[in-house]
C-alpha cells in the first residue's frame, strides 16, 4: 500500500540532502534525500505514544541521557546534521541550560529503558491509572500533573525511574488553566487533522509549532504515477502558495510512504529552490525544504514543483492521499496506471482527520490515457483520497 501524508506546508528536522554535484540549492535541481539508515534509538521517546511498536510511526526508543546538552543555536543544526526530531521543550531545555520536568521526565525514561506502555503498567500495578497519551503529554510539555492522582503518580515515577524524592515534584510550575486549549496558529489546525504524535509532528520536531504559519496553499495539482508491477513509481506536486505576512521566503512539506520498501530515489524541484531533502527510514518520511527565491510580500503568491522517483515496494499501490490543514481554492488528484496494471474500481473519498473512516466515497471512471482524476473545488480541510482495487 502506499500513502502520502503531505501538508500544504509541511514538515521536516533532519540533515541536509546533497543534491546534483552537491549543490542541493540549485534552482531546478534535484538529487538523493539525505538518509538517516539508523534505527530509531536516536529519536526521544516523547514522540511517542506508542513505544513497544517496532518502526518509528508507532514508536521510538528513549534518547540517552548520557547526550551532551546542545546550546540554543545549535539546537536546529544538530537536528538537521542527525536526523533527530527536537521537541520543543527539548528546545527550551537547550535555549535555558535548565532542567525542566518534561526534559528530566524524558531523561529518565532513556536512562531506565523503559517504553510509556511499560510504565503505565507500573503504575497501574499500584493502584494509579495513567495512559500512554497522558504520560507523552507530560514528557512533550504539552501539559503537566496537577490533580491529586497525577500527583501521586509523580511520586511513584521517581521510584520506578531511581530518582531521588522531589526531584520530579520540585519540577512542576504553576497550575495551568482548566480545560484543553488549542495551540494557536499552524500547529493547532495541523493537530486537528494529524492529531497528538503524529509522523509529521515527529519529523519536524521543534518546526512543527511554527509549521508553515507564514504561508498557506490555495491550489494544489498531484500527479501519481503507478508501474507495471502496481508499485507507485512516483509523483510530482504543484502548489501555488500566498504569504500571510511580509517576508515569507520557504517552505515545508513532508511525505510518508506505507511500504519500508518504497523510498525516494530522486527529487527534482522545477520551481523553487532545494534547500534540504531527507528521508527518515523508520519513519518512511520524506522531509523537503523547498526555497522560493525570494521574500514574498504580505498576500503575494508563488508557485512550489517539484517530483520524486520511488523505487519499487513490496505491496501494490491501492490508494494516495493528501491532507490540508487550510481550505484549498482547489485540488486537483491524477492517478496514471499502466496499461498492465489497471484497476477494475476507482473511488474518491474524504476522511475528517487522519485515522478517520471515510466518507463522501463515490465511483469515478478510468479514462482514455488508463489516468482517474478528481477536482474538488473549495476544498475544505481534512484528508483527501484516491483509492483503488485489482482484479485476481
Amino acid at each position: 500500500m502506499s500513502r502520502r501524508a503531505d501538508s500544504d506546508e509541511t514538515r521536516a528536522t533532519a540533515r541536509p540532502g546533497r543534491g546534483d554535484g552537491g549543490r542541493p540549492d540549485q534552482p531546478g535541481r534535484g538529487g538523493r534525500p539525505g538518509r538517516d539508515d539508523r534505527d530509531d534509538r536516536g529519536r526521544t521517546a516523547a514522540a511517542d505514544a506508542r513505544p513497544d511498536q517496532p518502526g518509528a510511526d508507532a514508536a521510538s526508543a528513549s534518547a540517552s541521557a548520557s547526550a551532551e546538552p546542545v546550546r540554543t543555536e545549535e539546537a536546529h543544526t544538530t537536528a538537521a546534521r542527525t536526523g533527530r526530531a527536537l521537541t520543543t521543550s527539548a528546545l527550551h531545555a537547550a535555549a535555558t541550560g535548565a532542567d525542566t520536568f518534561p526534559a528530566v521526565l524524558r531523561k529518565a525514561l532513556g536512562r531506565r529503558g523503559l517504553s510509556l506502555e511499560r510504565v503505565s503498567e507500573r503504575l497501574k500495578a499500584r493502584g494509579i491509572t495513567i495512559s500512554q497519551a497522558t504520560l507523552s503529554s507530560w514528557q512533550r510539555g504539552r501539559s503537566q500533573p496537577e490533580r491529586a492522582r497525577s500527583l501521586r503518580a509523580v511520586d511513584v515515577l521517581e521510584e520506578i525511574l531511581d530518582l531521588p524524592a522531589g526531584t520530579l515534584r520540585s519540577l512542576l510550575g504553576p497550575r495551568r488553566p482548566r480545560g484543553r486549549t488549542t495551540p494557536p496558529g499552524a500547529e493547532g489546525a495541523a493537530l486537528q487533522i494529524l492529531g497528538e504524535d503524529s509522523v509529521v509532528e515527529k519529523a519536524l520536531g521543534a518546526r512543527f509549532r511554527h509549521f508553515n504559519q507564514e504561508t498557506s496553499s490555495l491550489m494544489v495539482h498531484d500527479i501519481v504515477r503507478i508501474g507495471e508491477s502496481g508499485t507507485m513509481s512516483g509523483f510530482s506536486t504543484t502548489n501555488v502558495l500566498r504569504s500571510g505576512r511580509a517576508g515569507a521566503d520557504r517552505a515545508l512539506f513532508v511525505l510518508s510512504f506505507d511500504d519500508e520498501a518504497a523510498e525516494p530515489v530522486d527529487i527534482r524541484v522545477t520551481c523553487g529552490r532545494l534547500a534540504e531533502a531527507t528521508y527518515l527510514k523508520g519513519l518512511k518520511s520524506l522531509v523537503l525544504e523547498i526555497h522560493f527565491g525570494r521574500k514574498l510580500a504580505k498576500l503575494d503568491t508563488t508557485v512550489v514543483s517539484y517530483a520524486v522517483e520511488v523505487s519499487p515496494s513490496l505491496t501494490r499501490a491501492t490508494h494516495y492521499e493528501r491532507w490540508s490543514r487550510t481550505n484549498l481554492h482547489e485540488y486537483l488528484q491524477q492517478v496514471y496506471f499502466h496499461p498492465g496494471a489497471l484497476p477494475v474500481d476507482c473511488h474518491r473519498y474524504v476522511r475528517e482527520k487522519v485515522g478517520a473512516p471515510p466518507r463522501a466515497q463515490r465511483r469515478i471512471p478510468l479514462g482514455a490515457a488508463h489516468d482517474v482524476h478528481v477536482l474538488t473545488s473549495r476544498c475544505k480541510p481534512g484528508v483527501h483520497g484516491v483509492a483503488w482495487e485489482y482484479g485476481p
